[in-house]
């Protein structure tokens, strides 16, 4: 062998002394068709000759992106209202996105779907929400066109198109665009970011994460978090995107790149580093109403909005700061300055990858599209906030005496915090309502930052034409050369819908090109056509159900041109148009699969009752193995309002201590364990009240069937039960449970077995990792 070795290494010596010349690429615009993909190869010759040193190879086949393509970075951020960032009038300085936008466009009149999922998949493929069958997220999806959660095939995402015609592509932080379903290593996969044109993937599946414990995957691998103290992801995220990008330039600096950013941040839980959260403290004592007048009185000296522009009125069920008590404005101001401290933070980690590209030469020729918000901000935090975000899934009211009690720690990774709908509001400025209110401009208009040196010469201007997040992926399209293709894997594709954005670089006064874009969510619903908004709010965002039906709605009329902020109903003064708007809604809603309109809430969360999949089906009992981890509520068997029996068959090691199997983490959970060899089984209420049924002696090392059995009290949701441990058949240890969990335990720290990942259940003492071995756990659910 190493003498063969040695005779191919001298003959390739040799052969570099006589190479002859190398044919060039076959990769001429002219020559490629990129309407269709995969791009078809031509085809390959064949020979006569018997030596190849007689013959003549041809060009090597190679697609590359179009001459001149530039570099794309798409920054979304999460739940950020249109007030929020000084960029936009807002209290909060943002100083990456205020540079970005002193070097670029500010677009004032851009807007999303008023949901995190369905804006991004909206902004991911140029089609709308419900063309994208993701008409709410997916954790509500049905059987009805248009709601799925399934991305049709006869849409391909834009990070597909782009890989395909050239690019590297990378996404990192949130993804919420796989249905929940589909989340385990059995998949399908195919929804997944690196099955949906991302090479590289490194974040969350789902609507939110813990930045102090996250659940991270890397690719379609969940990966462990980092034991650092100062650990969070959003700076991991950064982190990881700076050294993809750095390792892209030094292996192929001519190929450019596509880097999708979108951190967990600003979306509940809030969570940021204390010398972020104190650089705002007493900033927002003044309260809601204050920093409502205060962004809109910025807002028109930066001529973000027009000198006419009055403020909307606030909600009727919002109290005014002046009516509320010492305790809630000391609450309320501290849920706002770690929300501050939030965003700031997230701001502070996107101008690290901003300078990272910008130290390696390339920020001239990369397009930087930063989207402030995938939606309004979130009110789902109710009128008081919460402590714990659990406890809005679980319908569990927080006080404002038990929420102080967290003061100091607000933020912290005790806790898993959201603020009170009062700052939503004001977030939303000059604007009414929030996020999940799509006929309301506080739910769908976010500020938009684009700066392109190489293509852009405007400097920090302002862009008023009517634009939406379905015009990104037609506008990246433009810019590189690169069709949206016609037909992909042999399957014609959908016509894109969006309309590119590029018209408006040069030209500031330049006509609108988006004329038509409807809007709905969850029965808030409304119709935009060249300036004039018909809409009708079915629903507040603090409400559980609507007080209304679909059909019993009212509908209001704006002109927009003239009422920025939608404080003018003109229905009364305009009814033919009215009736003509309404007729353009029904239309458009009938065309892009949005009908018929379902504005259900909590029972769309229940799988069975709308028809929607899951892993388990009809099955009551589930044999799991060791290392099964990260499996969520669709996956995981549903132990939830109900009696069941865990059966472990497990050899204890020398130490008898880890995790058998659990389900949740620090804020609702529960978990068949072991400590100090003492069977055990924690139920973990809400964060509030911990409950450990555990043996009084410990076992010895060996094999043994380990058996925790819970009798439910039955009679309706979250109701307690006793639970009992045997071993090999034999009681040693029995306990009450007072009440239980009626809805999830958490939507990131999710079901393991022989480990405990994200946030602990219960108290493991040094190791949550089962120290024996788990040959199985059986799980029976009780009729």
């Amino acid at each position: 062998m190493k003498k063969l070795l040695s005779i191919l290494c001298t003959a390739v010596i040799l052969a570099s002394c006589t190479q002859q010349p190398v044919p060039e690429t076959n990769n001429t615009a002219g020559n490629i068709d990129r309407t269709v993909l995969p791009i078809k190869e031509p085809a390959r010759p064949t020979y006569s000759e018997l030596n190849v040193k007689d013959a003549v190879a041809p060009p090597r086949f190679e697609v590359k992106a179009p001459q001149g393509a530039p570099n794309i970075v798409i920054i979304l951020i999460d739940d950020m209202g249109f007030g929020v960032s000084d960029a936009f009038g807002g209290p909060i300085p943002m100083p990456t996105l205020s540079k970005l936008a002193e070097n670029g466009l500010r677009f004032n009149r851009f807007h999303t779907t008023s949901l995190c999922a369905p804006t991004r998949m909206a902004l991911l493929t140029g089609y709308n929400h419900h063309s994208n069958n993701m008409g709410v997220i997916t954790e509500a999806a049905t059987t009805f066109p248009g709601y799925t959660g399934v991305r049709p095939q006869t849409i391909t995402p834009m990070a597909e198109v782009l890989r395909q015609n050239g690019y590297n592509t990378a996404q990192f932080g949130k993804c919420h665009e796989v249905p929940p379903w589909e989340i385990s290593n059995n998949g399908p996969q195919d929804r997944w970011p690196t099955h949906s044109g991302f090479e590289k993937f490194y974040g969350f599946l789902g609507g939110e994460t813990n930045q102090w414990a996250p659940l991270i995957y890397d690719g379609v691998i969940l990966v462990e978090t980092p034991k650092d103290p100062n650990y969070h992801f959003t700076t991991d995220m950064t982190n990881q995107a700076i050294s993809w990008v750095e390792t892209q330039k030094a292996l192929q600096p001519d190929k450019p790149f596509f880097i999708y950013y979108a951190p967990g941040a600003t979306h509940a839980p809030h969570h940021a580093p204390k010398e972020w959260i104190d650089k705002y403290k007493g900033k927002f004592d003044q309260g809601w109403d204050k920093i409502r007048e205060e962004t809109v009185e910025r807002q028109k000296r930066l001529g973000i909005i027009p000198e006419n522009t009055e403020l909307a009125p606030r909600p009727e069920d919002i109290k005014a700061w002046e009516s509320l008590s010492p305790d809630e404005k000391k609450l309320f101001a501290r849920q706002m300055e770690v929300f501050a401290g939030f965003a700031a933070h997230t701001d502070y980690e996107i101008g690290q990858l901003i300078s990272a590209i910008d130290e390696l030469g390339v920020l001239d020729s990369t397009i930087v599209i930063f989207i402030a918000g995938d939606n309004g901000s979130s009110a789902e935090g109710q009128m008081l906030g919460m402590y714990s975000e659990m406890t809005y899934f679980n319908q569990y009211p927080e006080t404002v005496p038990d929420m102080l009690k967290h003061y100091d720690e607000w933020g912290s990774p005790s806790t898993y915090p959201h603020y009170a709908a009062g700052w939503a509001v004001a977030l939303d400025a000059p604007f009414k309502w929030t996020k999940q209110v799509a006929s309301d401009f506080g739910g769908t208009r976010n500020g938009m930052v684009i700066q392109w040196p190489a293509g852009i010469e405007a400097k920090g201007e302002i862009r008023s034409q009517f634009g939406h997040v379905i015009d990104i992926a037609p506008t990246i399209y433009e810019i590189t050369g690169i069709p949206a293709p016609t037909t992909v894997n042999g399957i014609p594709q959908d016509p894109i819908e969006g309309s590119s954005l590029v018209y408006t670089f040069t030209d500031g006064n330049a006509p609108e090109k988006h004329h038509v874009q409807y809007f709905e969510m969850m029965g808030n619903r409304g119709i935009y056509e060249d300036g004039w908004l018909a809409r009708t709010i079915h629903r507040a965002p603090w409400w559980f159900q609507s007080k209304v039906t679909i059909e019993e709605d009212t509908w209001e009329l704006y002109n927009t041109l003239e009422d920025f902020s939608l404080a003018k109903d003109l229905a009364a003064q305009h009814p033919d148009k009215l009736k003509e708007m309404q007729a353009l809604f029904m239309k458009e809603a009938e065309k892009y699969h949005v009908l018929p309109i379902d504005d259900r809430l909590l029972i769309r969360t229940n799988a069975q009752a709308v028809g929607r999949p899951t892993l388990l089906g009809n099955r009551t009992s589930v044999t799991y193995v060791e290392g099964m981890k990260g499996m969520g509520v669709d996956i995981f068997i549903d132990l939830r309002n109900k009696g069941y029996t865990m059966t472990a068959d497990v050899e204890i090691g020398a130490n008898g201590n880890g995790v058998i199997v659990c389900q949740g983490g620090r804020f609702g959970g529960l978990t068949f364990y072991l400590k100090n060899g003492k069977p055990a089984f924690g139920y973990n209420f809400l964060g509030l009240e911990t409950t450990d049924i555990m043996a009084l002696q410990a076992l010895k090392p060996g094999r043994y069937t380990l058996v925790y059995d819970f009798v439910y009290d039955g009679d309706g949701a979250g109701k307690g039960g006793t639970g009992t441990l045997t071993v090999d058949g034999n009681k040693v240890a029995e306990g009450r449970i007072n009440r239980t969990q009626p809805g999830i335990f958490s939507v990131d720290d999710l079901a393991d077995v022989g480990m405990d990942e994200g946030t602990w259940v219960s108290d493991y003492g040094t190791s949550d990792k089962f120290d024996g071995k788990i040959h199985k756990v059986k799980i029976e659910m009780k009729k």
